[in-house]
């Protein structure tokens, strides 16, 4: 990271608001904000656990500012995101449970009527600073109102090792898919492989997934909601997939989000989809062996396939309160406070840029900018598809995500257990339990 701190986010005023401009993202501006915290309210808060250390700590010391300057008492919890959706799902049906949750993609969808209306935040927050990008208000809003606050984006990229990529004869990374497939070749050929999730991992493996599946011109449904994963387009997606998996580290079947880490920073692996964790963790380490793997490591955006545009599903986090709370305005407050810019930036940087930021206008802190392999997480949301495409988002698609539906069409046709006609058929037999239902 570079060498830079709070008082340099603070500088970034004139000089940052007049590139906003220019970039066509409207400054910050003020709004008006007149909610007030229950008296003696207490608030249990379940977030997402963390993969950098650093980034939970700056967390846990704004949520205790927070405290201090409200008088509202927190009570912070962390789970993995596999863990938060039953949990979620738990509370909403038993009225009972944490008054906050932060996790991912479109779970409030699931229980909409169970939640707190936060339209005077989400709308506050965008009035506040010039509008939230469209794919974040997609995962907001049912109809007209919101009923999840957008974090960001735990954004993924391409992770991969610079010497490896030039030993298989790329000076840069690849930007089409017939040459992504191309140095996943070269690569294993030179024994140092890919290695992309393929279990169920709920940001690495539906990213790469639906990533590809969307590249080709498949979606598990089209605009009118109709099933329409079993197509050509699909198949070719498949047939792609299949080259690619008989390139990877054998055991991906069963990877979950950590899996990835971990043979990378071991050196088992050259390339593979993930968050910046790798080399923040990588960087900072105390073994030698994991900081030149991060020294050689840089990021990429995903290749582009057929249709021309980029086709990126990225892990959304998203808050959501429930309407069980005793203390819905305390829920609200602390939203507001924990994605004020200030404390907003402090945590990003904290993070490294972990997350990807839902405001355009957060994109003028430093951290993005401080080091080049940081730059590319920045517009993780700019370059994103919702996980509804190209439907809606609701209770179906959050179901048909949770269920894993495209990792396993993709694992099945990849690995062999299925011809991917067979496996394209299976799932749209799955996706029509929540389509058709």
């Amino acid at each position: 990271m570079g060498d830079f701190n709070r008082r340099d986010i603070l500088k970034v005023g004139v000089g940052a608001t007049t590139a906003l401009a220019g970039a066509g993202i409207v400054p910050v501006r003020a709004a008006e904000w007149t909610n007030t915290p229950e008296a003696n309210a207490s608030i249990r808060v379940l977030r997402w656990k963390q993969f950098i250390q650093a980034e939970f700590d700056k967390f846990a010391e704004l949520t205790k500012a927070f405290s201090e300057k409200t008088g509202v008492k927190v009570k912070l919890e962390a789970e993995s995101w596999e863990d938060i959706r039953p949990k979620a799902a738990v509370a909403a049906n038993v009225g009972a449970g944490p008054d906050l949750i932060i996790g991912t993609l479109d779970d409030p969808f699931k229980f909409p009527d169970k939640l707190i209306d936060v339209t005077d935040v989400a709308e506050y927050l965008g009035a506040q600073y010039g509008g939230w990008y469209p794919v974040a208000e997609k995962y907001g809003k049912k109809g007209n109102s919101w009923i999840a606050i957008p974090q960001g984006a735990t954004g993924g990229c391409m992770n991969y090792r610079i010497s490896h990529m030039k030993a298989a004869g790329f000076e840069e990374f690849p930007k089409d898919l017939p040459g992504f497939l191309k140095l996943c070749q070269g690569l294993k050929k030179n024994n140092t492989p890919a290695g992309f999730a393929l279990g169920h991992a709920t940001g690495d493996a539906n990213g790469w997934c639906h990533w590809l599946l969307w590249a080709h011109g498949g979606k598990l449904v089209d605009q009118k909601n109709q099933v329409a994963i079993d197509s050509p387009e699909t198949i070719a997606a498949l047939e792609y997939a299949k080259q690619l998996y008989a390139t990877f580290i054998p055991g991906v079947l069963s990877w979950n989000d950590s899996n990835n880490n971990k043979a990378y920073l071991a050196g088992e692996i050259s390339l593979t989809l993930n968050g910046i964790s790798i080399w923040t963790v990588g960087k900072t380490s105390p073994d030698p062996k994991q900081q030149e793997i991060a020294k050689d490591t840089n990021h990429a955006a995903c290749p582009i396939g057929p249709g021309g545009k980029s086709t990126e599903q990225q892990n959304v986090l998203v808050a959501y309160g429930y309407k069980y709370s005793k203390y819905p305005k305390a829920v609200k407050e602390y939203i507001r406070f924990m994605w004020d810019k200030a404390n907003y930036d402090a945590w990003e940087v904290a993070s490294n840029g972990y997350v990807s930021p839902p405001l355009p206008a957060y994109n003028d802190n430093p951290v993005w900018t401080s080091d080049p392999k940081i730059t590319p997480f920045r517009d993780c949301l700019k370059r994103c598809l919702d996980n509804g495409y190209a439907g809606d988002l609701g209770n179906a698609s959050a179901g048909a995500m949770g269920d894993f539906i495209v990792v396993d069409m993709f694992a099945e046709a990849a690995s062999g257990s299925a011809s991917p006609k067979d496996a394209a058929a299976r799932a749209a037999e799955r996706a029509k339990r929540y389509y058709q239902a």
